[in-house]
């Protein structure tokens, strides 16, 4: 199936996609804040700009994107219709970096959670309850 939109349209609409606050980002945040912890965001000195960082606690959490990271849902075994193999190099290398950025944390002594956009979706059945484990316990 051919592209539906044209090279400077589909430019444009990936030009528009955010690394940082985005909705899924915003449901973990809310939710960790009325679990009563607070956070620094994206942090710059820390190996992936961790998304939510928890110094006194030694914890990180990573939001990511199912399609970009390559999660094993649906939503990210999609296979891009057009430049193909483009896209798999990029996302594999991204998923690569994720996995260097995750050992290079844990070797300094972070405690590392992914969260899934997946899991934002069906936030009382997956993600609070993945929280509360990652936080040891109802809090």
């Amino acid at each position: 199936m051919a592209d539906v939109h044209t090279p400077e349209q589909r430019s444009f609409n990936m030009s528009r996609i955010r690394c940082r606050n985005t909705k899924p980002e915003r449901i973990v945040r809310s939710i960790v804040h009325q679990m009563g912890y607070r956070f620094r965001l994206h942090s710059g000195n820390l190996p992936g700009k961790p998304d939510l960082v928890f110094p006194g606690r030694q914890k990180i959490i990573f939001v990511h994107g199912c399609f970009w990271h390559m999660h094993r849902c649906r939503y990210g075994r999609v296979v891009p219709a057009t430049n193909t193999d483009f896209w798999q190099k990029k996302r594999k290398a991204t998923v690569e970096r994720d996995r260097r950025n995750r050992c290079d944390l844990r070797a300094e002594g972070w405690d590392v959670l992914t969260v899934w956009e997946c899991w934002t979706r069906s936030t009382e059945e997956r993600l609070i309850p993945r929280l509360q484990q990652f936080f040891g316990g109802p809090s």
